[in-house]
């Protein structure tokens, strides 16, 4: 392989796109860090950062033809990691008002689509995401935003016996926390009927 086809590689494997998603796996790691520790504003505001490199990276690499193999596998992965990874830390927080059960919904949601995804397409079949999928997202994160305030909230004022959340941030924290997981299951089903479908039409 010649040096100017070495370079060319370099450049497709580190460029923009894979670069900001593996940013954002160093960060899902801090909030993994961080949450046990009881650091929920720092975790916080590094799980925003890192949420918003999703988008950019996605951005950037349809604007400029830099989709590539590995982002297409990356990607996914690091996103599936910084969400299942804080749901289940998240868990074990006995105030966040996420539990196990809920984040074993997630995990086993992203486990059987990846499952699917990958079956589908080595037989050649589309298994894009739709449109529940990413609105599921985008709920997932606003769960971890609320819930992350909540412990914000209550670990500031962790010195008053009877505190209790306002009523603006316990709502919303229990509206965006269950329509996740109302939406994580209903992608999710979404996602097997669409495998049941190519398999009823593959055969």
């Amino acid at each position: 392989m010649t040096v100017a086809a070495q370079e060319d590689i370099r450049r497709t494997l580190f460029n923009v796109p894979n670069q900001l998603t593996l940013l954002r796996l160093l960060l899902a790691v801090a909030v993994f860090v961080l949450i046990p520790l009881q650091f929920y504003r720092s975790a916080m505001i590094v799980f925003l950062i890192a949420a918003s490199t999703d988008w950019i990276d996605g951005y950037w690499a349809r604007k400029y033809g830099q989709v590539t193999k590995l982002g297409r596998i990356f990607d996914p992965f690091v996103d599936k990691i910084i969400i299942c990874g804080t749901f289940i830390m998240l868990a074990a927080e006995p105030d966040s008002e996420i539990k196990g059960w809920m984040a074993v919904v997630v995990v086993a949601r992203e486990m059987l689509v990846t499952a699917l995804r990958g079956f589908i397409e080595q037989s050649g079949g589309d298994f894009s995401a739709s449109k529940a999928g990413k609105l599921k997202m985008v709920f997932q994160c606003a769960a971890v935003v609320a819930s992350l305030a909540a412990l914000i909230v209550l670990h500031t004022r962790k010195e008053t016996v009877a505190f209790e959340l306002p009523g603006w941030l316990y709502w919303g924290l229990h509206a965006s926390i269950w329509s996740a997981v109302l939406l994580t299951i209903y992608s999710g089903a979404g996602y097997v009927l669409a495998a049941l479908k190519f398999l009823r039409e593959a055969d």
